[in-house]
């Protein structure tokens, strides 16, 4: 479904595009411009309203990060911005939502098996994040072939369910990916609302069939941004929501030690950002990465990579 509506979108962008070239067609025509030919013309007004379209996903792209500053907890001791990483952390956020929305999430990963005889460390089950598809992985996806670790990625629908629903859809790809790679246990590794949709899942299903959870920039306490998005999901993702306080009591202290919590203090999506440290879980913090790049940034990668090549499986009781 995400597919179809990403699809919907980039054509409303392209005929938003086609209009904003006609009309700046008519509104302004420099004199240089009569020298241009038919085709030049055309070529540098679409140019024109491309940019302007850019411009208004900076600009989406800055109030994220001026409204998650706003509600910004202290920057830990030795993440401190100057100038040049400010900028390089922009650049590379604004990058990935780019490629994310415009081509990963045009190409959903689904199940990616290695032969049994080939395949390396523990099956991993990647659960992407609100508003998105398993083709946000690809990055991910592309190291852990390299690893010859087999892989699925779910695509949760409805978009807008409730977090609970996911359960059983991760339920039965847990079990798919047992089946396929013959697997007693699997990874899951969650972006954002994914680790929230693990942290479900094991609240209904337990953890038998789980040897580690990896979650990235997931707001394991919620985040103030949520209320800007539509879907029970993104209520349940508000800050303290009353659904989070009784899924944090619902859960073992055993439980938590399998979680690993990858997250950026200068996330421009989770705010505050240390809404993402997860009590009695391994926190790995990281600085100047932004949200959607957390899928595609290089040390975040090889950070979880670690983290799934240093799981064993664990005794079942």
């Amino acid at each position: 479904m995400i597919k179809r509506l990403l699809i919907l979108l980039l054509a409303a962008q392209a005929l938003l595009i086609g209009l904003l070239a006609y009309g700046l067609y008519h509104w302004w025509r420099p004199a240089w411009q009569a020298e241009l030919s038919a085709p030049a013309t055309v070529a540098f007004y679409l140019a024109c309203g491309l940019a302007a379209m850019l411009l208004i996903r900076l600009l989406i792209s800055a109030n994220n990060f001026y409204l998650s500053a706003r509600a910004s907890s202290v920057t830990p001791p030795g993440h401190a911005l100057n100038l040049l990483s400010a900028a390089s952390l922009f650049c590379h956020e604004f990058h990935a939502s780019m490629l994310t929305s415009s081509y990963y999430m045009l190409r959903p990963i689904g199940m990616q098996l290695q032969p049994r005889q080939q395949q390396q460390g523990l099956p991993v089950l990647l659960i992407h994040g609100y508003g998105c598809n398993s083709g946000y992985w690809l990055p991910m996806s592309k190291l852990l072939r390299q690893a010859l670790i087999s892989h699925y990625g779910i695509d949760l629908e409805p978009p807008g369910a409730s977090i609970d629903d996911f359960a059983p859809q991760v339920h039965s790809a847990v079990e798919r990916l047992r089946a396929e790679t013959g697997s007693a246990q699997v990874v899951i590794v969650g972006h954002s609302m994914g680790g929230l949709v693990a942290r479900a899942y094991l609240r209904r299903y337990g953890d038998a069939h789980i040897a580690k959870v990896i979650t990235l920039g997931t707001p394991h306490h919620g985040t103030v941004l949520a209320h800007l998005g539509p879907g029970s999901n993104a209520l349940q993702m508000r800050r303290d929501s009353a659904w989070l306080g009784t899924l944090a009591e619902s859960e073992a202290n055993t439980q938590r030690m399998l979680f690993s919590s990858i997250y950026s203090v200068h996330d421009n999506i989770i705010a505050p950002q240390d809404s993402s440290d997860l009590p009695g879980a391994r926190n790995l913090v990281f600085g100047a990465i932004g949200h959607v790049a957390l899928g595609r940034h290089p040390a975040i990668l090889r950070c979880a990579l670690q983290e799934i090549a240093d799981v064993a499986p664990r005794a079942r009781a």
